[in-house]
């Protein structure tokens, strides 16, 4: 299975952010998407999500050697600042999550299961979302796609909120996955990258530019990226 991306583009008034976007993107690896803050790495994510339209290229997503446009419903966004119901409690939304995706079910999973699996602990699946650390609710956000099972799995700065052992544990998650899903996670933390990621990918003067293995293993690799990265007119401007 694989995403390919063909001239993707947004603007936003005069300014063009995404620049004809190219890129490949397989099963069975975890690619991280590094940038400077305002360098596009949002935007392109609800671009593929469908949040944002875009403004020209497009979306495949190949399957059996046949591809076809990416779909909404192909993608599971896990946003930086988590969109959660906060009146209800983490069981009773999962719950309901469930219940809404029942055809997407195996019919064997457990809500208890699924809770376990995230390592949240009996008392705190029953209280409210409000009351949730930022580190839990990126759990919850999570598990609603472990559950649901998208091809596409897009995560923005997915790890910055957890402490030290759950970041750990996300870590090996999303290892877990890869097998079954195409993973992309943008973050501008250069030492989570190098050591999580199979590949990684810059986005750059509003293009993607590949990192070659070879320099992603290097004593070279932050120097060379942050040479890289210092003239980009893209970033800084939100």
């Amino acid at each position: 299975m694989r995403l390919i991306l063909e001239k993707v583009t947004k603007r936003f008034g005069d300014k063009t952010v995404l620049a004809g976007v190219d890129g490949e993107f397989r099963q069975g690896r975890i690619y991280g998407l590094l940038g400077r803050n305002g360098a596009g790495k949002t935007t392109l994510f609800n671009c593929l999500s469908g949040e944002l339209p875009m403004d020209g290229g497009r979306a495949m997503l190949e399957e059996d050697g046949r591809a076809r446009p990416l779909m909404e419903e192909d993608v599971g966004y896990v946003h930086s600042m988590p969109l959660l119901p906060e009146f209800l409690t983490g069981y009773e939304f999962v719950k309901f999550f469930m219940d809404i995706n029942r055809d997407k079910l195996a019919g064997d999973e457990r809500i208890d299961d699924w809770f376990d699996r995230m390592r949240l602990t009996r008392e705190d699946r029953h209280r409210l979302i409000k009351d949730y650390s930022h580190g839990m609710k990126n759990k919850i956000q999570m598990l609603l796609f472990l559950i649901t099972k998208p091809p596409v799995i897009l995560l923005d700065e997915p790890l910055t909120s957890f402490d030290v052992v759950v970041a750990l544990e996300m870590k090996q998650l999303l290892r877990d996955m890869k097998e079954r899903h195409i993973l992309i996670f943008s973050t501008h933390i250069l030492q989570l990258a190098s050591d999580l990621c199979d590949e990684l990918t810059v986005l750059h003067n509003g293009v993607l530019s590949p990192v070659s293995s070879d320099l992603l293993r290097s004593p070279e690799f932050e120097s060379r990226l942050i040479d890289m990265l210092k003239d980009d007119p893209h970033a800084a401007n939100g």
